[in-house]
């Protein structure tokens, strides 16, 4: 969906095209562009390419500062009309605009990037040309960046689609032209329209049957989002339970997990270092466990639903790994019975995500790194290995 589109340049055709999904990045827009239009003319020079900002009509000059950036690479700007929010909003634009180029490779990047160097673009890129079809990035960030990602998304991926893709909702990838127009012929939701994008076009890319790899880019460093109450968490997790309910017949049957094949840098940088306030995530914890209390008693199993209560009850939220993989898929269960009132199964699951996340910073706070990846690598193999409880629940 989109309103106007200036092209200053008048670009007809680019055999690369590299993408910048925005809504108010003006004060850090720039830095990107600059970055993909060094790494095009450094890497792939002899190519046609462009840059484009697919934006939500940002009222803070966005489109001003990504256009008036110095680049040799051509631009094009993009927006949708004024009220129509939402990442994946942005997606489509950037997907309809590829294809009307012609182009063969789709790289896209976050706006808000502080660490991308013109290499990322090679390390994107050159996967596609050796017939690749959709990348994933694969970079150190804080072990608390990503609590959606380490707790549900990941793990989800792991264990039902039997795919090691450790950021499956990361914000950068390239792909092919051959996905993007399997992408475009898909269904998409409400919610795929906004933060679902990133998870909608990974689970969709396993399902396809894709070939899909990893690149690893260093550290990541960006405004963080973790871990935060609101959009996000509704629309990346109504997303990915409404794919895998939509496509249990593909997933049920896979059973050995897939290693991706690694392009990129093999060293990781130290991560953006970020400030935590449990006592925060814990108060969100406990006032949604509260709002939700008899959603929660009449949708988990009754084990699940009794340790629950008298944990929120106590002083103390101990939610344990076992315990959050039934929580999970008793919630994909209840959102698959739940018709018209799916969403508020997902808000419901927002209290016990809070106090998982700060039942893994507890376990976690004094470990490093590396140690801490064990644990969510540890988690999500206990996801595999309980797959078995959600086919069952989905097959009654």
């Amino acid at each position: 969906m989109f309103e106007r589109e200036n092209n200053p340049r008048n670009v007809r055709s680019a055999e690369i095209v590299a993408g910048l999904a925005s809504y108010q990045e003006a004060d850090s827009i720039d830095y990107p562009t600059q970055q993909l239009s060094g790494g095009l003319k450094k890497h792939y020079g002899d190519k046609t390419s462009v840059i484009i900002n697919c934006d939500n009509n940002s009222p803070d000059g966005t489109e001003e500062v990504f256009l008036g950036t110095v680049t040799e690479v051509p631009k094009i700007y993009i927006t949708t009309p004024p009220g129509i929010l939402g990442k994946g909003y942005n997606f489509e634009n950037i997907f309809r605009k590829m294809l009307e180029l012609d182009a063969k490779v789709l790289v896209c990047v976050d706006a808000d990037l502080l660490s991308i160097t013109p290499e990322w673009v090679k390390y994107f890129i050159d996967p596609i040309l050796n017939d690749y079809d959709f990348v994933n990035p694969l970079y150190s960030r804080h072990k608390y960046d990503g609590t959606i990602t380490n707790n549900i998304c990941y793990p989800l991926i792991y264990g039902l689609f039997c795919h090691n893709i450790r950021q499956p909702i990361g914000g950068d990838f390239s792909m092919s032209k051959r996905f993007v127009n399997h992408l475009v012929c898909k269904p998409w939701h409400r919610t795929t329209e906004e933060y679902g994008i990133d998870i909608f076009m990974t689970m969709n890319a396993i399902l396809g049957g894709f070939k899909t790899c990893e690149t690893g880019l260093g550290a990541k460093r960006h405004k963080p989002s973790a871990p935060k109450l609101g959009a996000m968490f509704i629309q990346v997790v109504s997303t990915m339970f409404l794919t895998i309910i939509s496509n249990y017949e593909t997933w049920k049957e896979a059973t050995v997990i897939e290693q991706p094949a690694l392009f990129g840098l093999r060293h990781m940088e130290l991560p953006q270092e970020l400030t935590i306030d449990r006592s925060a995530i814990e108060k969100q914890a406990r006032d949604n466990f509260n709002q939700y209390k008899e959603i929660l008693e009449r949708v988990l199993s009754p084990g699940i639903y009794a340790d629950l209560s008298h944990m929120f009850s106590s002083k103390g939220i101990d939610i344990n790994t076992d315990q959050w993989v039934t929580i999970i898929y008793d919630m994909i269960a209840a959102f698959k019975s739940a018709g018209d009132r799916n969403n508020e199964i997902v808000e419901s699951l927002k209290g016990l995500y809070f106090g998982r996340t700060l039942t893994f910073m507890n376990k976690t706070w004094d470990w490093s790194s590396e140690q801490t990846e064990l644990e969510i690598l540890a988690q999500a193999k206990v996801f595999h290995d309980k797959r078995d409880y959600l086919i069952s629940k989905l097959e009654e």
